[in-house]
């Protein structure tokens, strides 16, 4: 015959991790685990290293793709700093530690050479492409690893070229200041898309806390390493190709596993081209799998957006506009190889989406090798674009993928978030101050 359990007065949860029932029995109250769920956060041994290195409410707390992306990227911090353990000691013996002809004086100015170029070009490369790492997050994130590998390499290979010993190490230098840019501000992209509950800091500070572990666990395979490949250039050189090749790999599975779901123009146009084809939209999932992850230099079709009306003003071109908030647009530009698109002062993020559906629209046609036609055939409805450019525009491919943002409750429900994005837009916003027919 089974006891009298008591009374259940209350019952609480830790998240999905543990779950406790509070029973009253004989006037008296008791707390028992309620199930067979894991022990307690503060009474085991994972419970504890998950206090200390997973934020507050993990997993409910992070996006899905939290746990995995992490596990890559704990690889890929522990082969980089073996790494650069080894391009550490190689540094080290350039400068002259360990060869009594070096003086102090000169490995100091070979140091301050190496980090006074680095400071100029973090501040040249945050400068230049600063605006690119929120929208292009995944690609420059891969970027800033095998730059920071090509940075080691260089580094391991400098005590052989002693005339152009300071030459190199400046030029590493440069590459792993851009490094620092690119990979800070990309992971704080990335924080960004895994805190649920605007634990950003949270994240951010157990993340620190985990890359602190893997670079303690790395100093201490780095002991032994350091006396078997001091003075043996073959074995310094193949462990560093063996790290080097499993941080790239780790750094790729790293950003393959990010699903974000937000748009910006790889993903916008992935899943236009889906729907144009067989009107079916891709949840972010399956777009973010066929997003591609490296960078693509010289553009064949480039789109500029939030651009100032000079720039089509001066190339020669004819524009127009639709409405105070809808877009300006001038797919004339396509004669000089690119896409020109401004906004008005009062477009909203729906505005924004539509406007670089149509740029990617056009894009897409020039990119498949139809920039005659396309080019012929503005030629032929020039009357059109005299004030009503964007309705033009609209005729050829309103039909269909229009709809898309049309039915945004469709896309909403396939897991897109459209209340912001991350296309890539400058700040200028054109407002008419003439009315027109």
């Amino acid at each position: 015959m089974e006891k009298d359990p008591g009374v259940v007065l209350a019952t609480e949860r830790y998240g999905s991790a543990e779950s406790w029932k509070y029973l009253c029995k004989d006037g008296v109250m008791e707390r028992r685990r309620d199930g067979s769920e894991g022990e307690s956060r503060g009474n085991s041994v994972i419970g504890v290293f998950k206090s200390v290195f997973l934020p507050q409410g993990y997993p409910e707390s992070v996006s899905g793709d939290y746990l995995q992306y992490q596990f890559w990227d704990t690889v890929q911090a522990f082969s980089s700093s073996l790494s650069g353990t080894l391009a550490t000691q190689a540094s080290l013996r350039g400068v002259g530690v360990g060869n009594q002809e070096a003086t102090v004086a000169a490995a100091t100015v070979t140091w301050l050479l190496r980090d006074g170029t680095g400071m100029l070009g973090r501040i040249l490369f945050a400068w230049r492409k600063g605006s690119k790492l929120d929208s292009e997050a995944k690609k420059w994130r891969l970027f800033a690893d095998v730059l920071n590998d090509i940075a080691m390499f260089m580094e391991i290979l400098a005590p052989y070229f002693p005339a152009f010993f300071t030459l190199i190490v400046c030029t590493a230098g440069i590459f792993k200041s851009i490094v620092g840019v690119a990979g800070g501000a990309t992971r704080a992209a990335l924080t960004v898309h895994q805190a649920r509950r605007d634990n950003m800091a949270d994240i951010s500070a157990k993340d620190g806390s985990q890359e602190t572990l893997v670079n303690l666990a790395g100093l201490l395979v780095s002991l032994i390493l350091i006396p078997l490949v001091t003075d043996n250039p073959v074995l310094t050189l193949s462990l560093f190709f063996l790290f080097t090749v499993l941080h790239l790999f780790a750094n790729y599975k790293a950003v393959r596993s990010v699903v974000m779901e937000t748009f910006n123009e790889a993903r916008l146009s992935i899943v236009l081209q889906q729907y144009l084809r067989d009107e079916r939209i891709l949840n972010p999932l399956e777009a973010n799998q066929r997003e591609p992850v490296f960078l693509e230099f010289g553009k064949a079709v480039p789109i500029k957006l939030g651009v100032r009306l000079q720039e089509i003003v001066q190339r020669g071109t004819q524009f127009g506009f639709e409405g105070k908030r809808q877009l300006f647009f001038n797919p004339a530009v396509f004669f000089l190889g690119c896409v020109c698109v401004c906004l008005g002062p009062e477009a909203s993020v729906h505005d924004e989406i539509r406007a670089m559906c149509q740029a990617v629209w056009l894009k897409s046609q020039a990119d498949g090798h139809n920039f005659q036609s396309i080019s012929s055939r503005l030629a032929d409805t020039q009357h059109c674009f005299n004030l009503q450019i964007t309705s033009c525009i609209a005729c050829i491919f309103n039909n269909r993928s229009m709809v898309l943002l049309k039915s945004s409750p469709g896309v909403e429900a396939a897991g897109w978030d459209i209340k912001r994005t991350l296309l890539d837009w400058d700040e200028w916003r054109v407002e008419w101050k003439t009315k027109t027919s």
